[in-house]
């Protein structure tokens, strides 16, 4: 996988449907641990909730976990699911905290009342696309500091800001395999002077 799209921090949203109270949070949650503690800390804060029913996605291992809380099967933790694959997302999870209003909302209701919580707090969230990078750094003098960063502006880096000392050192975030082409453009520039460190691929927001 290059990669993917995920949400950074945390969003919430709120509905109300015959009186039920549907919130529901979406936040990052890169390891099951991670998702798990989320739900620990929703259920804290909503002991005197009915429900509260989550779905979460992650990455590693293609994990998919969902429950409905106490709810009819399939009306509430698969919806949540469902709008979590929807939206194309992974390493998230979303729970929908519902407080009884007192009416019934038969299975239809509940499946549209708990996709739209969810989907809400979905749409709230910053998404983000994380992809495969390396970190490139090379130092140059400052003669061809100014050729050198429009180098890697023109590979399509994101740049650190330049470190100032003897010489300029330049980082920059590139994804994987954008090194290729730009490395022996640097290395014609400075004329092989000037040693390129190139990190082994990582999964960054990109």
């Amino acid at each position: 996988m290059d990669g993917y799209r995920t949400i950074s921090g945390r969003a919430a949203a709120e509905l109300e449907e015959k009186r039920s109270r549907f919130i529901g949070l979406a936040a990052f949650a890169d390891t099951e641990e991670k998702a798990l503690a989320v739900l620990a800390e929703v259920r804290a804060a909503h002991r005197t909730a009915r429900h509260n029913v989550y779905a979460y996605s992650l990455r590693e291992g293609a994990r998919l976990r969902y429950s409905d809380d106490g709810e009819p099967a399939k009306t509430a933790g698969l919806p949540v699911l469902d709008a979590i694959r929807h939206a194309g997302l992974t390493d998230c999870i979303v729970v929908v905290t519902r407080y009884f209003g007192g009416t019934l909302l038969g299975t239809g209701g509940l499946v549209r009342a708990y996709t739209a919580a969810a989907a809400g707090a979905l749409a709230a969230a910053s998404v983000v696309t994380v992809r495969r990078c390396v970190r490139l750094k090379v130092t140059v003098s400052y003669a061809l500091y100014q050729q050198a960063a429009a180098l890697l502006a023109a590979a399509g880096a994101r740049c650190d800001a330049p470190v100032f000392a003897d010489a300029v050192t330049l980082t920059a975030l590139l994804p994987a395999g954008a090194e290729q082409p730009l490395l022996p453009k640097i290395a014609e520039l400075t004329r092989g002077t000037a040693p390129v460190e190139v990190s082994p691929p990582f999964f960054a927001p990109f």
